[in-house]
């Protein structure tokens, strides 16, 4: 049985490990050359994923201090990617919300990130080995449903 153990600890180790590296490259990918911070960008999928927020709310989710939040959104806002409305529930407050720029800029990160990753897989893997990812999907997909 200490085989059993061994082996689940092993794949963890890697698979760990070679999805951090996955992620990294993917968000690499995704930020181009647009100047966006890793926080900034985090900002943008919260907002597409969520809808608007309050900058509280924003801070909140995303671990930050609410200073470090304002710095965050202020340059988003320079660049044009988010705006802020007040909130119809509370007139005290504003939501953050993506820009059309915003929206945008999301499809086309994306669309980069999948072209890079599909360009990859035609590239370097042949048909036997991207048939093998696509039958280890499944798998990878339950273990995060756990």
């Amino acid at each position: 049985m200490a085989d059993a153990a061994d082996s689940a600890v092993l794949a963890a180790r890697e698979l760990r490990a070679v999805f951090s590296r996955l992620r990294r490259t993917l968000q690499e990918k995704g930020q181009g050359t647009s100047g966006l911070t890793p926080s900034q960008t985090a900002v943008l999928n919260r907002l597409i994923t969520d809808g608007a927020a309050p900058a509280s709310a924003l801070a909140a989710a995303e671990r930050v201090r609410p200073q470090s939040m304002a710095a965050t959104l202020a340059g988003l806002e320079e660049h044009g990617l988010v705006a802020r409305r007040p909130d119809p529930e509370d007139g005290r407050r504003q939501l953050v919300d993506l820009s059309e720029a915003g929206v945008a800029w999301i499809a086309d990160s994306r669309r980069a990130r999948e072209e890079w990753l599909a360009r990859a897989l035609q590239e370097d893997l042949t048909e036997a080995e991207r048939a093998t990812v696509l039958a280890a999907l499944p798998l990878i997909d339950r273990l995060n449903r756990r």
